[in-house]
């Protein structure tokens, strides 16, 4: 991977005839949010010295305290393939930290956020936190004045192929952009519901890692507009079709560059460090689920029937707990957590992630006995008998049990911890006065 440096960043712009950058960086709700500036800007942004109003983005500060600093990381530089204005120029983008005015890490910024929870890590003996996601999407056509409909692209199935998945060329067109940004694709294929695809590419450290998540779904969205598509990683779009997950599997690794969750020596080849994982991650699974699930509609996905997890269990074989422990070991030995949805803001799901299993690892957290039967099959007994428990149901309980630990909370910060209840419990609010149209079909004859 190139190691960018401030001059050969500006050197590689004239050499590629760059116009324009985006200066990119994500706010509270996961959204991606840029700075464009014109090439005679470059140098200036690349000094640190490149500010915009942050009152004006969703949960990040008041009005009299508005100025902020967008810091790039050199190593996030990168030209797209696509956008070229009529006069032959391209664009480039940059990730960006966000800085007060003071000069010192926004507690605001997500990006900076998961770097606070990093040097936490760092400080108990380890020395990375690698992610590989799995997220998935669905592929609507448009209408003629190109909006998007709730037509399906294609009917296929898991693994169908064209002329069943009419979305393949344009899955296709996905891969071959995301490969000329680095990304090293693993699989793609279309999944379960109809209209519905999954791309997987290889992990990355933690901060890369949710930093090609952001990339990917603005590629995905980009590349669907041209082939009159519009992809949407809403977690559950089409009722009685499965809805959209994001798997995390995430693996940690000690300071001689070994896998702290490998240990061959013990019947499961999992590490002690690696069962105290799995016990935060049980722990705390009420608590961080409202920041992994963060939409009212998350909690339309996490149903019983549609092979996403409601229970707070884990096995090694099955792939109805939250938790599942795939079979690769060695360097390759992770944890998936099977609840995330595309619609998380990463940083901030890998922070509670993270925080939570360092918390089991501090507090030796010893996991319950893994559940190997298909627990959508248990009886309510049989369930409190194995001591396996549901996941919230709704947004507005996912919300109260983050709120009610501090343990999630201060993975957060006070400052996004407080913005995040807040606007999340508006939204719930504001749900909660709609009339849908289930209740009009249910009721309206009827009384």
């Amino acid at each position: 991977m190139t190691k960018w440096t401030k001059d050969r960043i500006i050197a590689d712009a004239h050499e590629n005839n760059v116009h324009f950058i985006r200066l990119m960086f994500t706010d509270i709700r996961g959204t991606i949010k840029n700075v464009e500036i014109p090439l005679t800007q470059l140098e200036k942004a690349l000094e640190n010295n490149m500010t915009f109003d942050g009152s004006s983005i969703e949960g990040f500060v008041r009005i009299e305290e508005s100025d902020m600093y967008l810091i790039p990381d050199y190593d996030s530089w990168m030209i797209f393939n696509w956008d070229v204005p009529s006069d032959g120029g391209r664009i480039a983008c940059l990730i960006c930290d966000v800085d007060t005015t003071k000069r010192e890490p926004f507690l605001g910024d997500p990006r900076g956020n998961l770097r606070r929870v990093l040097d936490k890590m760092e400080a108990l003996g380890f020395s990375s936190f690698n992610l590989g996601p799995e997220p998935e999407f669905f592929l609507l056509k448009l209408d003629e004045d190109g909006r998007p409909t709730m037509d399906l692209n294609d009917d296929g199935g898991y693994f169908d192929f064209a002329p069943t998945d009419l979305g393949e060329n344009c899955r296709r067109d996905i891969v071959l952009e995301l490969e000329r940004l680095d990304f090293e694709i693993e699989a793609s294929h279309h999944e379960v519901a109809p209209g519905q695809h999954e791309i997987d590419w290889k992990y990355n450290d933690a901060i890369r890692a949710c930093d090609k998540i952001q990339l990917f779904k603005l590629i995905v969205k980009t590349v669907a507009r041209r082939h009159n598509l519009y992809a949407t990683f809403m977690p559950k779009p089409i009722y009685g079709e499965s809805g959209s997950g994001m798997h995390f599997n995430v693996s940690l690794f000690d300071k001689e560059g070994k896998n702290a969750f490998f240990d061959e020596s013990t019947p499961d080849q999992l590490s002690k460090d690696a069962h105290y994982f799995i016990g935060g991650l049980i722990k705390h699974a009420s608590a961080y689920t409202a920041i992994c699930n963060p939409l009212v509609n998350s909690y339309k996905r996490l149903v019983e029937g549609y092979e996403a997890p409601v229970y707070i269990a884990w096995s090694e074989r099955n792939r109805s707990p939250l938790i599942r422990i795939p079979s690769s070991r060695g360097n390759s030995t992770r944890i998936e957590l099977r609840s995330v949805d595309p619609s998380a803001n990463p940083y901030l799901a890998l922070a509670v992630i993270l925080q939570a299993g360092l918390d089991g690892i501090e507090n030796k957290i010893e996991p319950p006995m893994p559940i190997d039967r298909n627990i959508y099959t248990m009886t309510p007994e049989e369930r409190m008998a194995e001591g396996v428990f549901d996941l919230p149901s709704s947004l507005s309980e996912a919300i109260a049990e983050f709120e009610a630990s501090p343990i999630m909370r201060d993975a957060l910060g006070p400052h996004i911890s407080g913005n995040f209840i807040a606007e999340k419990t508006m939204e719930f609010e504001s749900y909660k006065k709609q009339v849908t149209q289930w209740e009009l079909n249910k009721y309206l004859m009827m009384y």
